[in-house]
């Protein structure tokens, strides 16, 4: 086969892996090893021509901007930090966006230790640091507010930045709130709903159309039985 007739799809491990597989089901193609189990981070799929590649999370919008896979599902959040803007079926930093899957649905959040008067604070305009790894929807939320603050990127832990005095507030996912409760955080501001959208190299959709057509258009037609 043509490396050029391969169709290859970005995936992260975890929830969005999981609930993408019933789409890919319902599309008519199915992983042939579990990723959890497996060693290999290039996976087969009941398609010769289609297969699966495992990236971090946060390295999929690059791998399908950059033409290391054709196609790949990955969270708005990261869509976003990746510069990859809001909108369904726009084209933004490579990268054709032309569904919203609707799955690892979750919401992007402002949280304070639930001693903290974070409205007192935004009311007398102070300046507020804030502990985050999604600096550009955060920087962009707080300015749409008027509110100054001072970013401290993390990459985990954030629950921790409150309890530690390294932040006054932290911008991050949310999906049942129980962490948070655990760590003595309440959610003060509803940031923006989040969920997985597919993406589509702009080159790989004009060299090989009529294949990745057939995946977007299955998937679209997909969503309402694997929901």
């Amino acid at each position: 086969m043509k490396a050029n007739d391969m169709i290859t799809l970005a995936l992260s491990k975890g929830r969005i892996f999981d609930e993408t597989l019933p789409l890919l089901k319902a599309a008519g193609i199915e992983v042939l090893e579990d990723p959890e189990t497996s060693r290999k981070l290039i996976l087969p799929t009941n398609h010769a021509n289609v297969r699966v590649v495992l990236v971090r999370a946060s390295d999929v919008p690059t791998y399908v901007q950059y033409g290391g896979a054709d196609l790949g599902v990955t969270g708005l959040d990261t869509l976003i930090e990746h510069g990859g803007g809001y909108a369904n079926g726009v084209v933004a930093a490579g990268l054709y966006q032309p569904l919203d899957l609707q799955i690892a649905k979750c919401r992007m959040s402002v949280a304070v230790r639930a001693d903290f008067d974070y409205a007192a604070q935004v009311k007398q305009g102070a300046r507020l640091k804030v502990a985050t790894k999604y600096t550009a929807i955060a920087r962009d939320f707080f300015a749409s507010k008027g509110v100054h603050v001072d970013m401290v990127k993390l990459y985990g832990s954030m629950e921790l930045a409150p309890l530690t005095g390294l932040a006054d507030a932290i911008v991050d996912l949310v999906s049942t709130g129980n962490t948070l409760k655990a760590n003595h955080l309440v959610e003060v501001e509803r940031i923006m709903d989040i969920s997985s959208r597919l993406v589509v190299n702009q080159a790989a959709l004009k060299l090989k159309q009529a294949a990745i057509r057939r995946i977007i258009d299955a998937f679209e037609a997909a969503l309402p039985a694997a929901r």
